[in-house]
């Protein structure tokens, strides 16, 4: 099997974060304001607010991601403790 950087957690992890940026960006969107008509909505606390920090959250979710390791290391790591101390 070969070395790969990242496991099958970590692109599910990648995925799901991608996803919650989407959804950020989706409720960021809508009806905008025109010359003819004001839109009040674009100022609503789920544009500027809510939307805005999903979309934080899933970047900071990919970062997770990316650094989240493999169970293989893991135990290497364990089984070194052990035999170091």
């Amino acid at each position: 099997m070969k070395n790969f950087a990242f496991t099958k957690i970590n692109y599910i992890l990648l995925l799901v974060g991608f996803v919650i940026i989407i959804v950020g960006f989706i409720m960021m969107s809508g009806d905008a304001t025109t010359e003819e008509a004001f839109n009040p909505d674009i100022f609503s606390d789920m544009r500027t607010k809510v939307a805005p920090m999903v979309c934080l959250f899933g970047f900071l979710f990919e970062v997770v991601a990316i650094l989240w390791p493999p169970k293989k290391e893991v135990k290497e790591v364990k089984e070194v403790k052990e035999i170091e101390g």
